[in-house]
């Protein structure tokens, strides 16, 4: 679509778009947590390491998923096409999330109540973000003829993230934005009625991880499906973090430790 900006080639529309995800989502984050009567400096900080976290364990998990390529081109793991690709969300909340387990320990946070405020602003970050991997043309779909294919076509995106010109393609960046906001309105709306703590965190690992799952059928994977088995490695970790957020949920509603923001 359009990866670059005005032409200018070192401002990418990925990392702006990218930049703008982090930047509303830690707003988010922050606001949802003085309204919680949180401490919302704390809430800020902790958006900002998990921030971090999520780009390196993204990255990692971009060498994870496609061991031989990097195994056979072990220069590329240091090259400039690495530190553009924005890596596997998949490894980047996993990273957050180990981050954020030591980081509110450290600070004396409270566990849940603060994954709770912190899940409508990762759903709202990550929605504007592959709203970036649209501009760029990562992370793009298999062949598609149905009326609302997209085509890219300009060969800078080619030459960024490898998207095939000049053929039709599901967007699949644009329906896991979609999918990104419609879940982040959800969790909006029932962050604000009375809940159990952990219920916010626990419904978005379900409804993030039922919609990436459908999603990964309809996006291109050059590296195959995990082991050759009938699903991709994302399509696996959706299920582990479906089960774990419905297992919680379902815990969540029969306590009467319940709080209203």
């Amino acid at each position: 679509m359009y990866p670059e900006i005005f032409h200018i080639s070192f401002l990418h529309t990925y990392g702006v778009l990218v930049a703008l995800a982090f930047l509303a989502g830690l707003w988010m984050a922050a606001r949802l947590a003085r309204q919680a009567g949180l401490d919302g400096d704390a809430a800020t900080n902790l958006g900002i390491y998990c921030a971090l976290a999520a780009i390196a364990g993204a990255k990692l998990m971009m060498f994870l998923v496609d061991v031989p390529y990097y195994t056979e081109h072990p220069a590329q793991i240091l090259s400039l096409e690495t530190l553009q690709a924005g890596g596997v969300f998949y490894g980047g909340l996993i990273a957050a999330l180990a981050v954020a387990w030591w980081y509110m320990r450290k600070t004396h946070l409270p566990l849940l109540k603060t994954a709770d405020v912190f899940a409508p602003a990762i759903a709202l970050g990550h929605g504007i973000g592959r709203l970036g991997c649209f501009a760029a043309g990562c992370c793009w779909g298999v062949e598609c003829h149905l009326p609302w294919a997209v085509t890219f076509r300009n060969p800078v995106a080619k030459e960024l993230v490898g998207v095939p010109l000049g053929q039709p393609l599901h967007p699949t960046q644009l329906y896991e934005a979609a999918a990104e906001f419609l879940i982040f309105g959800a969790l909006y709306w029932r962050i604000g009625k009375p809940h159990a703590r952990g219920a916010i965190i626990s419904l978005y690992l379900v409804l993030y991880g039922t919609a990436r799952f459908i999603v990964e059928f309809f996006r291109y994977h050059d590296q195959g499906n995990l082991l050759g088995g009938p699903l991709d490695t994302s399509q696996w970790i959706s299920l582990v973090l479906f089960a774990l957020g419905a297992a919680w949920f379902l815990a969540a509603r029969g306590t009467a430790a319940r709080y209203a923001p």
